[in-house]
């Protein structure tokens, strides 16, 4: 224990990182590899055929061992949309702020971020490819409203509409907020034009909300 708190201190003293003890550092290399391993399977073969036996073959690790650290395939699969989701939303961010001072044209820029890299995301484009044939059960992750993802992404949004239109209730910047997340996920899975038009005319129609 001594040993331990001097490490600790000697690391504050110098500015360093306290490296993490070794059974949890082994659990985070297992779950970084268990999560490489399912996006390797999803991208080759479809979520649909990806089993936990076989994840845990690809990463070399136990069946339980994933047991443990995901719960079950779902418990994975929801894992596993998070982690490449998280990207999304940083490109996101990184579009509306700063951004330009023209509101429409800010937000038109963040949606077709969105629109392209999920072409440019393997594990991403692999779901939504599923999802217009009628199949892959990892849809629902990138989907259901009461999904951490829909909710990262709606706060992102209506966090920057306040910004930008402060003058407005925070009821109807939830409900713009709501409108563009929902029909952007929507014309992912179901494109009805050329992603620069369907980007200008996502922006145009969720401003119209709040004038």
């Amino acid at each position: 224990m001594a040993a331990a708190r001097h490490r600790i201190e000697a690391a504050t003293l110098t500015g360093g990182s306290v490296p993490d003890p070794p059974r949890v550092a082994w659990r985070k290399q297992t779950r970084q590899r268990v999560l490489e391993a399912a996006r390797d399977l999803t991208c080759e073969a479809g979520w649909d055929q990806v089993s936990l036996s076989a994840v845990a073959a690809r990463a070399e690790v136990s069946r339980p061992s994933v047991y443990k650290e995901f719960g079950n395939r779902a418990g994975l699969g929801r894992a596993l949309v998070i982690l490449e989701t998280q990207q999304f939303l940083a490109g996101v961010a990184d579009a509306l702020y700063p951004g330009v001072p023209d509101s429409h044209a800010c937000l038109e820029a963040a949606i077709l971020y969105v629109l392209q890299e999920a072409d440019n995301q393997p594990l991403i484009r692999a779901v939504i490819t599923a999802a217009r044939k009628g199949s892959d059960s990892l849809l629902p992750y990138l989907t259901a409203r009461a999904d951490p993802i829909f909710d990262a992404g709606q706060t992102l949004v209506q966090g920057w509409l306040a910004t930008r239109y402060p003058q407005q209730r925070t009821e109807s910047l939830q409900m713009a907020a709501d409108v563009i997340v929902r029909m952007t996920i929507s014309h992912l899975i179901l494109p009805a034009d050329e992603q620069h038009l369907t980007a200008q005319r996502l922006a145009t129609t969720a401003l119209k909300l709040l004038r």
